[in-house]
């Protein structure tokens, strides 16, 4: 079987690969692409795979564009950090899905899927834009908090509290606008892929709200300083770039 795996983050993509290779000895992977760019190229030069396990959000976009853009009938199994609510909307798709962090266990139940599923696959089968619509739909509506870990509590807080999440001694905290600071179990890459459209990752450390920014300022190597509408010791950043990207969204937002 050969297997083309869509993932830009290359730990998740070589663990993936190497679970795969653990449930089924005799696949190949054919490629491992990190962009959307990237894999519209390798789709349109090569031979089409037996199977796809593609990332939702890649860093330069979502890669249903690349399906979109390249005509192909093979199934895609994606690979995502987003909550049920998503989830939900590709089972109801044939769509199998694996929710990260995976295991060996769900790499095989989305592996079982695809044996039962495949010989009912057609170029009408996957519904794409159907697919889009209920992504966006609900990423604007059913995946508005995140949970933290608080003593022996584990809480939601709604995105519209929270005002910035930050690494600090390589752990992702979160500061909420009533100025509460709490730790979260997942990197702030993965926080980066569901918050909504108001949050913007201005460096490596910080993603912040827009309602949090009070004004931004020239900086050094013609990068902008951030200064917020709470209290926040650490200097924030743009970097140079992601200046233009950063004004283009504060203009927006």
């Amino acid at each position: 079987m050969k297997i083309v795996i869509i993932e830009d983050e290359k730990l998740t993509a070589d663990d993936l690969a190497e679970t795969i290779g653990k449930v089924i000895p005799g696949a190949r992977i054919t490629a491992i692409l990190s962009s959307v760019k990237k894999a519209i190229s390798w789709f349109q030069k090569n031979e089409q795979p037996d199977l796809i396990f593609s990332d939702i959000q890649l860093g330069d976009g979502l890669s249903f564009e690349i399906f979109k853009s390249v005509s192909t009938n093979v199934p895609v199994i994606f690979c995502t950090a987003y909550d049920e609510y998503a989830l939900k909307a590709f089972n109801a798709n044939g769509i199998a899905y694996i929710l990260k962090p995976f295991d060996q266990s769900t790499i095989t139940a989305a592996l079982n899927k695809y044996s039962n599923l495949k010989n009912k696959f057609s170029e009408n089968a996957i519904n794409l834009d159907k697919i889009i619509q209920l992504f966006d739909a609900n990423k604007s509506q059913a995946n508005g908090s995140v949970l933290v870990y608080h003593k022996d509590k584990i809480l939601p807080i709604l995105f519209d509290n929270i005002a910035i999440f930050y690494i600090e001694n390589e752990i992702t905290h979160l500061l909420t606008f009533a100025q509460k600071s709490f730790i979260i179990n997942k990197t702030i890459e993965e926080i980066e892929k569901i918050t909504p459209d108001n949050f913007f990752r201005v460096n490596r450390q910080f993603l912040v709200n827009r309602k949090a920014i009070k004004e931004a300022s020239r900086y050094f190597s013609r990068k902008l300083s951030l200064t917020l509408t709470i209290p926040f010791q650490k200097t924030i950043t743009v970097s140079k770039l992601k200046v233009p990207d950063f004004l283009n969204w504060l203009a927006i937002h």
